[in-house]
């Protein structure tokens, strides 16, 4: 397919599966038009990478359908400059509408081909992100604090190195759960141990594997 065709099922996507579905933020909805969702995606799966569904990215990971990253990315509240944690990197699409956004974004995988992948993928388009392979889990506290954290895999429970490395005032979105279904919730970081939570929507995600999330 040609980027122009990309393009056409871009705005696609916009209209019929982000904005239909009541993702009002202009600048949201301005960075799903630009960010090439299909570089994202391997070549295999590429035609099909602005239907709203998850995609195989490999290693038994996926890529997320778009609604459920705009929706995560609007739960997040970001405002240009805010420096982000993102768990789990998958295929970089989540970094970089958050990078697009103007955020300052450090991202955790902790499969070294898909950080790799990703990476290379995220500096051929321009968008500087810091990658790292390790346990997400345990977050990334040498360069915390972190206005907002994203978690894009099931979690058990809240990481208590999340809340540790997140400022007063900062928010985590996170789906949250068993290992088949679990809810998208944000948690917000009121003051020091003091943390209020909202449940979203219900949803599905790969497991986060790690020392504070599911085991292997």
């Amino acid at each position: 397919m040609q980027e122009a065709e990309f393009k056409k099922l871009r705005e696609e996507m916009v209209r019929d599966h982000i904005m239909a579905r009541g993702i009002a933020d202009e600048r949201i909805i301005e960075a799903f038009r630009e960010v090439c969702r299909h570089h994202f995606v391997p070549l295999n799966n590429r035609p099909f990478s602005y239907q709203d569904s998850p995609l195989p990215i490999g290693e038994s990971q996926t890529i997320s359908q778009p609604y459920i990253v705009a929706l995560m990315t609007q739960s997040l509240e970001i405002k240009k400059g805010h420096k982000v944690l993102e768990i789990g990197t998958g295929s970089g699409y989540q970094a970089a509408i958050l990078a697009h956004l103007g955020a300052e974004v450090f991202t955790v995988e902790r499969i070294p081909s898909l950080a790799k992948q990703a990476e290379e993928t995220l500096d051929f388009l321009g968008y500087k992100v810091n990658v790292k392979v390790g346990d997400g889990t345990l977050g990334w506290p040498e360069h915390a604090p972190y206005d907002r954290i994203i978690v894009t895999a099931a979690s058990p429970s809240v990481s208590p190195h999340w809340i540790e490395q997140l400022v007063d005032g900062g928010r985590i979105v996170v789906p949250m759960g068993g290992l088949w279904h679990q809810e998208l919730v944000v948690v917000e970081k009121v003051g020091p141990g003091d943390i209020r939570q909202e449940s979203i929507c219900g949803c599905v995600f790969v497991p986060l594997i790690g020392e504070y999330g599911y085991k292997e």
